[in-house]
């Protein structure tokens, strides 16, 4: 319940869907590839014809697409702030569809490896993505060969 989004219908229908011991998934990507909310990219000769998600009725997959619409409607989190993020990007179904996965991820650390969730708090998070989007301003810069000079705003 620590989680953003994950109610009591959550963890129910995970109980009655697989149980307690996830120990049938070796990996958090055999788990969210079972529940078919892992993207199924299709690669011939080095190019991507597609990668959606295949159809599926997992009752689970339901429960974690619901949580992640839940997260999308709430705000100042982590996971909204990343589905936010998303959906303005590529929209709102692939943003419950990310999100789905990142929940069912962790879902499966904390069951299986019995990590704690730690959402990293809003000053970390606003860090992180400062210091990412200076990096990606630096490699642009780097790649489009602008010298100091030429970084004058006038």
């Amino acid at each position: 319940m620590q989680i953003d989004g994950i109610s009591y219908s959550t963890i129910l229908t995970l109980l009655a869907e697989t149980g307690v011991n996830l120990s049938d998934f070796p990996t958090s990507n055999h788990f969210v590839s079972w529940m078919c909310i892992s993207p199924n990219k299709k690669i011939t000769g080095g190019k991507v014809l597609s990668s959606h998600t295949r159809k599926n009725r997992c009752a689970l997959a339901g429960a974690f697409r619901q949580a992640a619409n839940a997260v999308g409607n709430q705000k100042g989190s982590a996971l909204s702030n990343y589905f936010h993020r998303l959906a303005y990007r590529k929209g709102r179904k692939v943003a419950i569809m990310a999100t789905a996965r990142k929940l069912a991820v962790t879902v499966y650390n904390m069951l299986q490896k019995g990590q704690l969730y730690n959402p990293p708090s809003q000053e970390e998070y606003q860090k992180s993505l400062r210091a990412q989007k200076v990096k990606n301003l630096q490699r642009t810069i780097s790649r489009l060969a602008i010298k100091a000079d030429e970084l004058a705003f006038n």
